[in-house]
Formats: C-alpha cells, sequence, structure tokens
C-alpha cells in the first residue's frame, strides 16, 4: 500500500506559519526599550545642584594598592560589581609587595589616627568595662580642627559655616586599605591567634580603646552563673566543656556552628589570601568573642563600588533577642537570616564557589540563631526592672543623664525600650557638615551595655563615649553645656 504524499504547497504553508507564531510569541516575549526623560536635568535632592560632580571619581587600583583615607571625597560607579578570585600578581610576588609597603603603610596609617585624635590612654577612675578588667577611656579624644579653642565654641556655628570652613572633626573613617579591605583584627586577638596575621596591615586603634578581651558571656537562661565561660575565651575546642550541661542540644549545634571556622574572600586556603600561610577561615566568633565583640573591623558588603563600602565594626551579639532588624543598612529581619547571609565573601556569591562555600543549611542557620537569642546583655545594677536608674543608687550626675537622655539631648528619640534601641534605620545628613559622600540611612544600635563596646557609630570614628557625645550634641544642634554632656556619658556608663 503506497503512502500519500503531502502536497508541497501544505509543508510551506505550514512552515509559514509555524514561522509566523514563533516570531509572533518572540515579539510578545521580548522586552520593549524603557521610557526616557528628553532634557533630563537632576534635581539637587537636598544635597546641592552638582553634588555627584563635586565628588572626586574613585580611583582605579588592584587589590592590595594603597587607596586614600579620605573615601568620603570620592563618589561615582564602578566597572563591575563582581570580584575575582586571582590576586593582580603571581603569589610570592604578593608576599614581596606586601612586604615592602605594610611597614610604610602602617606608618602612615599611624599619623593619620594621630592627625584625627589624641590618644591620651587616659580613663575614668574606678570605671570598668562588664569584666572587671578595662578601664573605661576619657575623652573626648577626637582632636578639635585648628583655630577652635573647644567643642562648646565649635558648637556654636552652623552646618553651612562648619562645612565652609572645614572644621568637622568627626568625619567618616575608611578602611585603611580598601582596596582589600576584608576583616582586620585587634592585636590582642592576633597575639593568640596568629593565624589571623595580615600581610598587609594591622588594626589601626590602640588596644586601649578597644573592648576587653576575652569579654564575659551572660546567657538569658543562667543569669545566676554570670560570666559563664570564667574568663576563657569560647573555642572550638572547649565549648563542650563549657557548656555541656548548660544548653540544649540544639544549642549546642547552633553554637558549635558560630566557632567553626569556614573559607572567606581573604581567609582561606588558596593564594586568594593575606596570610602568610594558608587558613582554615576565620568563624563568626573571631570577631564576635564569646558572642561579644572584639573590634574588628571590615567593609560593608551591601555596595558597589569597592571604595565606596562603609567601614563597619564588630557589633556585639549580647541583647539581640530583643531586636528586631539586623546589619547596618540593609535591614535583615532574623539572627537566623543573618547567620546564614553572613557576608563571609563580600557578597559575592561567585567568589564563595571560587573559594568554597559555607554551604549552610537553613536548619544549621536556625540552631545559629536559636544560641544567639540567648545571648544577654551585661548586669546594670543601677537599673531597675523598667530600666530607670534606682535614685539610691545612682550619683546627682548619672541622674541627670538619665534626665537629658530622656529630654533635652533626645535620645530617647532612637534609643528606647529594654535594649536602648527602636529597630530602625535613621538618616542623620551628616554631610551637612562636610564636603562628601551622603552616607545614607543607618541601622540604630543598642545602647543597653555600650560602655562595654568602644569605639562607637558604625565605622569607629568615636573612640569613646564622650566623643559620641560631643558628634550628637554637634549633629542634633542640641546645644548642651559642658556639664550636660558629662553627665550623659556618666548615665551611659550605667546601662
Amino acid at each position: 500500500m503506497k503512502k500519500k504524499r503531502i502536497p508541497v504547497f501544505i509543508v510551506i504553508g505550514s512552515l509559514l506559519l509555524l514561522s509566523f507564531q514563533v516570531l509572533n510569541n518572540q515579539l510578545h516575549l521580548l522586552q520593549s526599550p524603557g521610557a526616557v526623560i528628553e532634557d533630563y536635568v537632576e534635581p539637587d535632592y537636598e544635597l546641592g545642584s552638582g553634588h555627584i560632580d563635586s565628588l572626586l571619581p574613585l580611583p582605579v587600583v588592584k587589590d592590595g594598592e594603597r587607596t586614600p583615607f579620605d573615601l568620603w571625597r570620592y563618589g561615582g560607579k564602578d566597572k563591575t560589581s563582581f570580584m575575582q578570585p586571582d590576586l593582580p600578581m603571581e603569589w610570592e610576588e604578593w608576599l614581596e609587595f606586601h612586604k615592602k609597603q605594610k611597614p610604610e603603610l602602617m606608618a602612615d596609617i599611624r599619623d593619620y589616627m594621630n592627625s584625627r585624635y589624641n590618644f591620651t590612654n587616659e580613663s575614668y577612675e574606678g570605671k570598668f568595662m562588664s569584666g572587671g578588667r578595662k578601664p573605661i577611656m576619657k575623652g573626648p579624644v577626637s582632636r578639635l580642627p585648628k583655630g577652635i579653642g573647644s567643642f562648646e565654641e565649635l558648637a556654636q556655628l552652623s552646618p553651612d559655616e562648619i562645612k565652609e570652613r572645614d572644621l568637622f572633626p568627626f568625619k567618616p573613617l575608611a578602611h585603611p586599605l580598601a582596596s582589600t579591605a576584608h576583616m582586620v583584627f585587634p592585636d590582642a586577638w592576633n597575639k593568640v591567634h596568629p593565624e589571623h596575621v595580615r600581610i598587609d596591615l594591622d588594626h589601626d586603634y590602640p588596644d586601649a580603646y578597644l573592648p576587653e578581651f576575652p569579654a564575659p558571656m551572660f546567657l538569658t537562661t543562667h543569669k545566676e552563673l554570670g560570666d559563664v565561660t570564667n574568663g576563657r575565651e569560647v573555642t572550638f575546642a572547649n565549648y563542650y566543656e563549657i557548656f555541656n550541661g548548660l544548653l540544649t542540644p540544639e544549642q549546642m549545634e547552633g553554637l558549635k556552628e558560630l566557632l567553626r571556622p569556614t573559607p572567606t574572600g581573604w581567609f582561606n586556603h588558596t593564594t586568594h589570601r593575606v596570610t602568610v600561610e594558608p587558613s582554615a577561615g576565620v568563624a563568626c566568633f573571631s570577631c564576635h568573642v564569646n558572642g561579644h565583640t572584639n573590634g574588628a573591623f571590615e567593609l560593608a558588603p551591601d555596595s558597589r563600588p569597592q571604595l565606596s563600602r562603609l567601614r563597619v565594626g564588630t557589633p556585639s551579639m549580647r541583647g539581640n533577642y530583643n531586636m528586631m532588624q539586623f546589619a547596618s543598612k540593609r535591614s535583615i529581619r532574623s539572627m537566623d537570616h543573618f547567620a546564614e547571609v553572613e557576608e563571609y565573601f563580600d557578597g559575592d556569591p561567585g567568589m564563595m564557589q571560587h573559594i568554597g562555600p559555607r554551604a549552610h543549611q537553613k536548619v544549621v542557620a536556625n540552631r545559629m540563631g536559636d544560641f544567639n537569642a540567648l545571648l544577654d546583655f551585661p548586669p546594670a545594677p543601677k537599673l531597675d526592672a523598667m530600666n530607670r536608674l534606682i535614685p539610691e543608687k545612682a550619683t546627682k550626675q548619672e541622674l541627670l543623664g538619665e534626665k537629658l537622655f530622656h529630654g533635652k539631648a533626645k535620645c530617647v528619640s532612637c534609643h528606647s525600650g529594654p535594649a536602648f534601641v527602636d529597630d530602625y534605620l535613621h538618616d542623620l545628613k551628616v554631610e551637612r557638615f562636610y564636603k562628601g559622600r551622603p552616607e545614607g540611612p543607618i541601622k540604630t544600635f543598642a545602647l543597653r551595655g555600650i560602655k562595654d563596646s568602644p569605639p562607637y557609630l558604625h565605622d569607629d570614628r568615636l573612640p569613646t563615649l564622650d566623643d559620641t557625645v560631643e558628634f550628637f550634641n554637634l549633629v542634633l544642634e542640641l546645644e548642651l553645656s559642658k556639664e550636660e554632656k558629662k553627665a550623659l556619658t556618666a548615665y551611659m556608663m550605667c546601662l
């Protein structure tokens, strides 16, 4: 039996119809060009006309190369958002490059820090951090600009005048080597953990102005024990001994993961590293020692270009159970989510794939968050059950500070509730006082236990509580007297 042949015209017609349908579908799938405003003129957006043109273009540098200390004066866009897993030179050249550059860089860093601060090493008599070993440093140590005799005199000037005369003493503090950036550990940590000594730079703050190390750890579930570590740094080697019988198995698992080193962008087993020897990486508790902070700093992972990322100090994890937002810019809404996205690779998943992902499953991140939720604030014996000063235990100066905190100084506008934080991001518009790139809204940090967490502000630019009071008195135009400012510091040491 012969098969019937399909006429040629039918085949051709079918192909034409199919082609039309495909073409028609493709037209539907194609995205139309977006709208463009002709003769666009950018509004000043309260920044001044041509604000971006008033900033310097970001310098083009390779990993490891020097970057300006005044990066707040620069702005613009980078060529790419993505990072590379390769060094800009061979490994031996990389080592030799930093062997030569590091001493020169550190000398310049010391000179720069001394130009901004007068680190007197003077402390408050009888005032210590919660461990009872490290004194609280007295300030302000930020240097006043030439021609200005006191902070009170400076506060009499308008923001415009301070900006025009370049008198603002609290400009942003940059990462000293922003081209490489990543975690910079304090000397106290490096002495105990020499595997984290960097070949390219060291910490820029004197130890006296950093948190105590190791800090005590307080648990919501075992207040009767006080510091559950008994003065020890909790490590992968000793956590089982310390916490077996205190935590649930699920909480023990979370703590283990907070202590387990994993590779990062610059602390790892590859040649893309800033240590002489290959490294197992860092753990959450490498910076958040004992659930607190050792004063290490990094660059916030939430922006590009690399050189415009904000320096961020390590915040304490104490009392996170009373907070609803995490991260300085992005409003991460839970501790387990934060544990899941902790930016060991500077916000670049491609780098993570090249070097070795942390590979945390959601259930593991949940357990990390669950242990985090046990970390309590340090004792505050002068506060009552509603976090107000007990008059019989407080001095007149401390009581005045509390009154100012809730009144004239406006602190309570952002620092309220049991953690002394409102869980919002605020834009202080500090660029009113200096010519530079606006930093935008930053998450409010908790003030409960604040005496244990120097230096202050997101980028560590304020070495002491006294510097912090001077900063807010100027920025919020509070017109506080010298006595009132001292009272605020005295009060915050009670929290």
